[in-house]
């Protein structure tokens, strides 16, 4: 997903460097809609996985 965000932020740069302004706009905010849902789902991913702990192996 942070691979996304990335795409979107060089997608909104090519574009306002053209002089699309709308579409780097839109760019922008799916960029950073993609990036706090990334952070987000990392930080629920992280919190369950300490939750849970490790088994010992035997």
């Amino acid at each position: 997903m942070i691979g996304w965000a990335i795409t979107f932020l060089v997608v909104a740069l090519v574009a306002a460097l053209l002089g699309f302004g709308g579409i780097a706009g839109t760019a922008v905010e799916a960029a950073k809609l993609v990036f706090f849902a990334a952070i987000a789902l990392f930080l629920i991913s992280a919190v369950f996985g300490v939750m849970r702990g490790r088994s010992p192996r035997v």
